[in-house]
């Protein structure tokens, strides 16, 4: 995912050439897994809540869409209030969206909030749903090694990574 966000801002010359994902495609990323928990735990129920309220799929889906922008700008200012203060000459350590239009606080930007909440549209509204039916049909011994393996692996990754 880090590796098509920043293909995409890297068009608006926002994405330093010596960005990890360049040097580092296996970096986690936490803020996405952050994300997916949100989308899955918030967001999907959100999308049902708003499907059988609203009279169309249409006015369901803008009115999810703009709500999905807003979670991600709080979320995206969020992080960077919390990782991404600027050091004693003002620069930023992982992204600087001060001098952007439509910032906020320097540290959201409602471009890459518009995209990645249709990042987060398309996962709640096809993906998840998808992956729900995929998923159903293995057998919860399965799921569930393939569950503890996962989350050993990324243990690992963040250990190794982060020592």
């Amino acid at each position: 995912m880090e590796i098509a966000y920043c293909s995409f801002m890297d068009l608006f010359g926002i994405v330093d050439d010596d960005s990890l994902v360049w040097g580092d495609p296996f970096y986690p990323f936490l803020v996405y897994g952050v994300g997916v928990a949100v989308c899955a735990i918030a967001l999907v129920p959100l999308k049902e809540r708003l499907l059988a309220r609203r009279r169309s799929t249409a006015c369901a889906a803008a009115q999810f869409f703009l709500i999905t922008v807003g979670v991600c700008l709080v979320m995206e200012l969020a992080m960077g209030l919390m990782l991404n203060q600027p050091n004693l000459a003002g620069e930023y350590p992982l992204w600087d969206n001060s001098a952007l239009p439509f910032n906020v606080l320097g540290q959201a930007w409602l471009v890459n909030d518009l995209a990645l909440g249709a990042v987060a549209m398309l996962y709640a509204w096809t993906i998840y749903p998808a992956s729900e039916k995929l998923l159903a049909k293995v057998p919860p011994r399965i799921m569930n090694a393939a569950a503890a393996l996962t989350v050993a692996a990324f243990v690992v990754l963040c250990i190794v990574k982060f020592a």
